[in-house]
């Protein structure tokens, strides 16, 4: 296929993450409206100009398909639409856990590429991790380019580091909102009122990452300029850094949503 951006998008699925980036892609004027067709079982909110059915529509297959549905209704998907599906270019997938050989088996025709979303994206500030062996170059930078607008787009070189990358990033907004809203807990058992420790708790960490965004020194650099010796902030950093706690508690938070990716990948071969 060609170079060229994707512009006529099927989208089989189209829940909180699908929907996330189709809203980016039209507000950054790289997709119409009207050049994509949703299949949903249910009727969704979607951006102006999108067609909603139950079906593909009829007439010529798409630049690109997109696999946005749960991975548990793949082979529902396989029964109704695979023959359709053989003739489209390209098919892209955010399905967690669906193998590329499954994926190819499933759908034999079309070039394949894994894409693996945060939910960011749908401000444009989101990580996107790609991963395809068997699709040609030209596919690749198709995906890349359609990417591009939701934010940082990162490769990785094996179906392995694909599954442990888009675990960190795919996962890590909901553990990060589980900081945030751990840090506004832990201020309200010092007394600060919970609406105000809320709106402190945010702030702090938007900012925060802000700062770290726009730097070339690493995190932790920043924490221990921040820690004067013997002062509080380091009396807190203490805490954190005793025999690793922190580091140890998110590697086994990662390390088990990792396994229930590995569990779902075994499942979708069945």
């Amino acid at each position: 296929m060609a170079d060229a951006v994707p512009q006529r998008l099927w989208l089989i699925g189209c829940g909180n993450m699908a929907g996330a980036m189709l809203s980016r892609w039209i507000d950054s004027g790289l997709v119409r409206g009207d050049a994509v067709d949703v299949v949903n079982r249910h009727d969704r909110a979607l951006p102006p100009g999108v067609r909603q059915a139950r079906g593909l529509p009829d007439g010529p297959p798409p630049d690109a398909v997109m696999l946005g549905m749960k991975p548990q209704q793949l082979d529902e998907i396989v029964a109704v639409h695979g023959d359709r599906l053989r003739h489209v270019p390209l098919l892209i997938s955010i399905l967690a856990g669906v193998e590329e050989a499954t994926l190819i088996d499933r759908f034999p025709g079309p070039a394949v590429v894994r894409a693996m979303p945060n939910l960011p994206v749908a401000l444009g500030k989101g990580v996107v991790t790609l991963y395809a062996d068997a699709a040609p170059p030209a596919a690749k930078r198709a995906v890349a380019a359609l990417m591009a607008p939701l934010g940082l787009v990162e490769w990785v070189p094996s179906e392995a580091l694909y599954g442990a990358a888009g675990t960190l990033e795919g996962c890590g907004p909901a553990f990060l909102f589980r900081f945030i809203d751990a840090l506004a807990k832990a201020g309200e058992q010092l007394g600060v009122p919970a609406d105000q420790a809320a709106r402190l708790a945010l702030a702090t960490v938007e900012g925060a990452a802000a700062m770290a965004a726009g730097s070339a020194d690493s995190p932790a650099t920043f924490a221990d300029r921040v820690a004067s010796p013997g002062g509080s902030t380091r009396q807190g950093l203490n805490v954190l850094d005793r025999d690793d706690s922190l580091v140890r508690l998110l590697t086994e938070t990662l390390e088990a949503a990792e396994r229930r990716g590995r569990e779902m990948a075994a499942e979708a071969k069945r």
